[in-house]
């Protein structure tokens, strides 16, 4: 029997696979973006990552504008808010909305999550038993509800630790938790509004078999590899966040059944795996803003390897430490992550302010282009935001050539 050699994708390859499978490379709809082009990009990617930083636009508003371009947030919004709903919130590498047909696989995590010693809800019922009951009655009599609307009487401080969460809102999250209740969408204030899962999701999902373990592992794993186009066991852990060895576990059991196939990327020592039917390309056209939590570079490891970029942003960091800024965005040319800028929405005065611009080494000698291009899609990103204009500080190595693109 011949000896079968694993085959070996270059790291260009394995990009550009990595790229086409996060729906990068193809055309923007000429026209109005539609539910249809929005349930593709929940197809692809699965999830958005949820965050409250609004210094630019929330985070999982930004990757529908990556891959389509301008876009009525409002379609994002009935999406995850309204029935039938298509995305649902949990936490998969974050809190996410993600794309409700994988609630099923989640509930494995809902299970552990119920079974976990918690130790302030323990002392929340000892002093009252009741509320648990009083708090599912509340939401199922009133739902949608925040954890403010629930009655209670307590007495608060701000010593304590959870971000001096209410009693309530301790039992909600638990339950939220335990995939009791569900999140029906999240007011102006951010706030979850929390509903009961029957009035949340859709009733195929809703009575869905429990699978198992084995079975969910497989799920997630397998749509963590046509998401990722081609990954290691890392990034297809880190995808949904799931456990190392289950994940190890199900890739054999994914590779046996012949969804995914072992490659080699050349240069890097850990293996990888393909999934089935991804494409290939051998070049992509395009360009895009990657927000920090984009499924594309959230891994940050897998940036730094296929892309050769070493990103971070500055949210977490003190600021006589950033280096590059507070909110930084990637700028993707192609098939290449050629700069990055740190953005900030000043709606007052209807500015899109470009508070540092930084070229990778790499990509130095075509600054122009870079500039130019970038520019094209600060303006873009601009308009969708309702701003007017686009204003470029001094700060970065890119900056003095986008400015220069600005005048021009």
């Amino acid at each position: 029997m011949p000896l079968m050699l694993t085959p070996t994708l270059s790291v260009p390859q394995a990009r550009r696979v990595a790229l086409a499978a996060q729906g990068f490379g193809r055309p923007r709809p000429p026209g109005p973006v539609t539910m249809r082009h929005v349930q593709q990009v929940i197809d692809t990617v699965g999830q958005f990552q949820i965050d409250s930083v609004n210094v630019a636009v929330r985070a999982h508003y930004m990757p529908l504008f990556s891959r389509l371009g301008s876009y009525d947030v409002a379609l994002l919004d009935r999406a995850s808010g309204r029935a039938p709903r298509r995305l649902f919130e949990y936490w998969a590498h974050a809190a996410c909305l993600i794309d409700v047909t994988l609630q099923p696989a989640f509930r494995m995590a809902m299970r552990r999550r119920n079974a976990r010693e918690r130790g302030e809800v323990r002392r929340i019922l000892a002093d009252k038993p009741d509320l648990h009951d009083r708090v599912l009655a509340d939401v199922g009599r009133a739902g949608p509800l925040t954890a403010r609307q629930i009655e209670n009487e307590e007495t608060r401080t701000r010593q304590e630790w959870g971000w001096n969460w209410s009693e309530a809102k301790h039992l909600l999250e638990y339950l939220f938790d335990s995939g009791i209740v569900g999140v029906a969408a999240r007011n102006s204030a951010f706030e979850r509004l929390y509903d009961l899962n029957g009035r949340v999701l859709p009733k195929p999902v809703l009575t869905a078999p429990d699978p198992s373990d084995e079975e969910s592992y497989d799920t997630l794993v397998g749509r963590a590899a046509r998401a990722l186009g081609v990954a290691d066991l890392k990034s297809l852990a880190d995808y949904f966040y799931l456990r190392a060895e289950a994940v190890k576990a199900a890739v054999a059991r994914l590779e046996a059944a012949g969804i995914l196939e072992p490659v080699r990327v050349a240069g890097l020592r850990q293996p990888f795996w393909l999934a089935s039917g991804v494409r290939r390309p051998r070049r992509l056209a395009g360009q895009a803003l990657i927000a920090p939590f984009d499924t594309l570079v959230h891994h940050r490891p897998r940036v730094l390897q296929l892309f050769d970029v070493h990103y971070r942003i500055g949210i977490y960091t003190p600021a006589a430490a950033r280096e590059y800024g507070y909110y930084v965005y990637l700028f993707l040319a192609d098939d290449e992550i050629v700069a990055r800028v740190d953005l900030k929405a000043d709606r007052a005065a209807g500015v899109l302010q470009v508070q540092s611009s930084w070229i990778e080494p790499f990509a130095e000698r075509r600054g122009l282009q870079v500039a130019s291009r970038l520019l094209a899609e600060l303006r873009l990103m601009a308009d969708w935001l309702g701003l007017e204009s686009v204003r470029v500080s001094e700060a970065g190595t890119l900056a003095a050539q986008l400015t220069a693109a600005v005048r021009h």
